[in-house]
């Protein structure tokens, strides 16, 4: 699927570290932490047999593409079975099966399974700190199987909410949690590219569990579909958990629930308000698509079919989106692929999504609807740095909680009392409206970052006109005060607007 390891020493801290708060707020990487013996870098966790892949020093991938692989199926029985609730959600509220809910109830099961994902992160970073990533992982696995378990027993509404709602939720966010910040430690040339790699399970498991959902309930029933789910996730994640090996001492990963530094950075604000408008739509989108189908008209076969492709574009998509990253800059393709997600709400899901052609090529676009989920761990490190990773995407997921738990519910609720598929006309809209908020939140950052460069790029012309010991040396004191009060003193708000569009590789 990929090509092999490329070799190559760790670098030291990148400059992104230096954008972030000043040297007494939050502590640098070691750079000689990434260069250590194998013996010293690799976590205790790592198996008894490590010492054949025992190095003088890190090499890029390496045991790492394993690594890849095995969040990769994490993902895809994650994030992929929770996308296939597009086909649950559909089934539910034609059927009538489950006693005393509405289709709001549906709607919130859906959004509190991802919100609880994101609200348990804290919790899974201390486990990740005090039991390892492995035991970490296991309970997810545990948590994840029983809620398929107990939801296959339900028939009232608390029973559905305590186990597809809640239970699932714990354990989808200790797994996912336990394996997010992995690949990026084995990574550094190529992260983006094995991160993507890695989140592009979940498009594959919306696509298997989609159309495989959807057959088992139509010839198994609800009950043994939800069972063989919960089989089937015990068991990969399980196995997983045999295979997966972090790098967290090596790279000096900071696994505490909170850093009260990140919320005075207005640049992790905006990388807040990207994933926080974002997610809303995105989940919009994937728990809306089958309903909107069936409104539209067309069978549930090809509802089912319609959430498969767009399971299947975030399957194939994530992994080209990662080899652009790498190439064209993480922040310029996080923030047009969330401007193309828009475009296509805005035209392609309104004018084209009525005809079945138009909603299989509307559906085509699910990779950049998902965007977050590839660039959000490589963007983060641009903005707080590799140490700070686990605490900022603690911190991060809580805050989508609420976008998480609701953007259904608001869906739902959006629709208007009509036949057809004009029904989705505002919810369409509106799903539109959320990626344009979230392009802008991104770019601003983007602006942001651009503008720090300039002025470490200042600072590096003046050390080496003082190496080349030219008139230009290191400024006195008094011309460095006068320098920053210079700078205070532009006006920011032109400045950021200028850096939109401005086009570097970034």
């Amino acid at each position: 699927m990929t090509s092999g390891p490329n070799s190559s020493t760790a670098p030291a801290p990148s400059r992104q570290n230096a954008c972030f708060p000043p040297s007494d707020q939050v502590p640098k990487a070691d750079p000689r932490a990434a260069v250590g013996p194998e013996s010293k870098s690799l976590s205790e966790e790592s198996p008894e047999d490590s010492d054949a892949v025992k190095e003088a020093e890190f090499k890029e991938g390496g045991y790492g593409w394993v690594v890849v692989f095995g969040v990769w199926l994490v993902n895809m029985h994650t994030w992929g079975l929770i996308s296939s609730y597009a086909i649950f959600l559909a089934y539910y509220l034609r059927s009538g099966t489950i006693i005393g809910a509405s289709p709001l109830f549906f709607a919130f099961i859906g959004g509190l399974s991802s919100s609880m994902a994101l609200l348990v992160s804290p919790l899974a970073t201390y486990s990740i700190k005090t039991l390892g990533t492995r035991i970490t992982l296991f309970i997810g696995a545990v948590f994840e199987a029983g809620s398929f378990i107990g939801a296959s027993f339900s028939t009232h509404a608390w029973q559905l909410l305590l186990s597809q709602g809640i239970c699932f939720g714990l354990g989808m966010g200790f797994c996912f949690t336990a394996t997010v910040g992995i690949v990026p430690q084995w990574f550094t040339k190529r992260r983006s590219f094995a991160n993507a790699l890695a989140t592009g399970g979940s498009g594959f498991g919306g696509l298997t569990y989609a159309l495989g959902a959807n057959s088992m309930i139509t010839n198994l029933g609800l009950e043994w579909a939800f069972r063989i789910l919960a089989i089937t996730c015990f068991t990969v994640n399980g196995c997983v958990c045999l295979i997966m090996k972090d790098r967290n001492k090596a790279v000096g990963a900071k696994h505490i629930a909170f850093h009260k530094d990140l919320f005075f950075q207005p640049e992790y604000w905006l990388f807040v308000g990207w994933g926080f408008f974002g997610i809303m739509g995105y989940i919009i989108v994937v728990f809306s698509i089958a309903d909107f189908a069936l409104q539209a008209g067309f069978t549930s076969n090809q509802a089912s079919l319609a959430s498969a492709m767009f399971n299947l574009s975030q399957a194939l998509g994530r992994p080209a989106i990662g080899l652009l990253s790498d190439r064209l800059g993480k922040m310029n393709v996080a923030g047009i692929g969330t401007l193309i997600a828009s475009v296509v709400a805005f035209f392609l899901w309104i004018f084209a999504g009525k005809y079945f052609a138009g909603l299989i090529i509307y559906a085509l676009f699910g990779a950049v609807a998902g965007i977050l989920w590839p660039c959000v761990g490589p963007v983060a490190a641009e903005v707080v740095g590799i140490q700070l990773l686990p605490a900022a995407l603690s911190v991060y997921w809580i805050i989508l909680v609420f976008p998480a738990t609701f953007a259904e519910v608001i869906g739902l609720s959006l629709k208007r009392e009509m036949i057809g598929a004009g029904v989705y006309l505002n919810v369409q809209v509106f799903t539109g409206f959320m990626f344009f908020a979230s392009f802008l939140s991104m770019w601003l950052l983007r602006s942001w970052k651009l503008r720090q460069m300039e002025c470490l790029g200042l600072y590096e012309k003046e050390q080496e006109a003082a190496i080349h010991n030219v008139a230009v040396v290191h400024p006195s004191e008094e011309s460095k005060h006068e320098l920053a009060s210079t700078r205070r003193q532009q006006n920011i708000v032109v400045s950021y607007i200028t850096n939109m569009f401005t086009m570097k590789r970034l």
